[in-house]
């Protein structure tokens, strides 16, 4: 009897068992199903936390939203900052290293104007610049010579140093020595401002954004600071102390990146102090 009751009892815990890992199983791949669908059309609900727009300077706006993926075996995490100019005469939108897209982030870009260039600067900022396309089907991708864009999507307009820009009192910097395409546009406004995507970040300290590992992570790999140039950055495009120090000669006191909040009144003593710490000039 007691036999019998110990082996119903062993029947019931396996059953329960099996219960729970076919639930989770079932929870996991339509994760995984979601993520892959995601993915493909990169437009996530909110599972990261997000900044409303914020206007840093007249017709200079910022948003600041979590992005995460999936690097070398780690779930990395980490804040990712969208600039968006408005044209003072047209009101028409320029978005540079666009973010996470969603309804609500649609609304609030359709309430500040119509959105009519999307700008591409950094070599690895490709994950949602299509789906602003596809949405503002009348949008024109700008990107930088030599840059490839995720299926297949062709650049409308190729920036150019000395060609057309997408908005007024705007001008392209080039790193010349970068091994993938890099650039950074200057405003000439508030005594200059300068964008950037990963060549100069701001991340002073990790933010709500982050997740733990990473926050961690970056701590050691020496990612915070102000105004940093990553060494990761460096020696994956193999950019050469002279393009920074073009960068030195541009007039501009702010920095808004598209990591890190926007430094503002001292960008340009602070990028030319961190430059001479990491090139030793």
């Amino acid at each position: 009897m007691l036999t019998v009751i110990i082996k119903n009892k062993l029947n019931y815990y396996k059953m329960i068992k099996k219960i729970i890992f076919l639930s989770l199983f079932t929870i996991y791949y339509a994760e995984a199903m979601d993520d892959n669908e995601h993915k493909e059309n990169a437009m996530h609900s909110h599972t990261f936390p997000y900044e409303s727009i914020k206007e840093i300077f007249p017709n200079v706006f910022m948003i600041t939203e979590g992005h995460a993926v999936h690097h070398e075996g780690i779930d990395l995490q980490h804040s990712c900052n969208m600039v968006i100019i408005r044209n003072p005469d047209t009101r028409s939108l320029t978005l540079i290293n666009t973010v996470r897209p969603d309804a609500a982030k649609f609304e609030a870009l359709d309430a500040l104007g119509p959105v009519e260039n999307i700008i591409r600067i950094g070599a690895f900022h490709d994950s949602y610049d299509g789906v602003y396309c596809d949405h503002y089907s009348h949008a024109k991708l700008w990107a930088l010579k030599g840059m490839t864009h995720k299926n297949q999507r062709s650049t409308d307009v190729v920036l150019e140093v000395d060609g057309p820009m997408p908005f007024p009192s705007c001008s392209l910097f080039v790193f010349k020595t970068s091994q993938h395409p890099e650039g950074a546009l200057l405003i000439d406004q508030n005594s200059g401002i300068l964008v950037t995507c990963d060549s100069v970040k701001n991340w002073v300290d990790s933010d709500i954004f982050f997740n733990k590992e990473t926050a961690s992570l970056y701590q050691k790999q020496g990612f915070y600071g102000t105004a940093t140039i990553s060494h990761v950055w460096i020696n994956a495009c193999h950019v050469d102390s002279s393009d920074f120090k073009r960068l030195e000669q541009l007039p501009f006191h702010h920095l808004l990146s598209a990591h890190g909040k926007p430094l503002l009144n001292d960008a340009h003593g602070q990028i030319a102090k961190t430059m001479h710490e990491v090139f030793n000039s």
